[in-house]
């Protein structure tokens, strides 16, 4: 798709992203996966590729059984049509079994950015999710760090 095929605005892809994000907020895998076309594509570190919206679906409601508390906050979001870039912190507590792992009850927190690509319903083409995901293991206690030698 290029830029000039979108007929949506910035300030119609602006709103369809901050719903998102509160969506989100409210930890509703299956309303979160709406968002998406049914052919969608969403390439994360923790999941992979995940292809279609139950796929989509799946992968949320897994996290968020992992991270019952699991809260999300806006540092930023830019439009450029048809994408947007979603930055923001995601705080939660590994309550529960994550890749293997019984909860620890250890307090995690991330930043993660998202590059949207949208169709003209307004709805995800592709999800691109950025972040430290080794980060994210150290902090639960899958993986230890050990420091750098000088």
């Amino acid at each position: 798709m290029t830029r000039q095929e979108l007929h949506m605005t910035r300030e119609e892809l602006q709103g369809i992203a901050e719903r998102y994000v509160e969506t989100w907020k409210r930890r509703d895998s299956a309303a979160i996966a709406q968002y998406f076309a049914s052919d969608a594509v969403a390439e994360s570190p923790m999941y992979a590729t995940l292809r279609g919206r139950k796929a989509i679906d799946d992968a949320f409601r897994a996290f968020f059984t992992s991270f019952p508390d699991a809260t999300l906050e806006i540092d930023a979001i830019l439009v450029d049509p048809p994408r947007v870039a979603i930055f923001t912190t995601v705080n939660a507590t590994h309550v529960n079994e994550f890749f293997g792992m019984p909860g620890t009850n250890r307090h995690i927190e991330f930043r993660i950015a998202r590059l949207l690509e949208m169709n003209d319903e307004g709805l995800m083409m592709l999800e691109r999710r950025i972040y430290d995901f080794t980060g994210l293991l150290v902090q639960i206690g899958i993986l230890r760090a050990r420091p750098a030698k000088p």
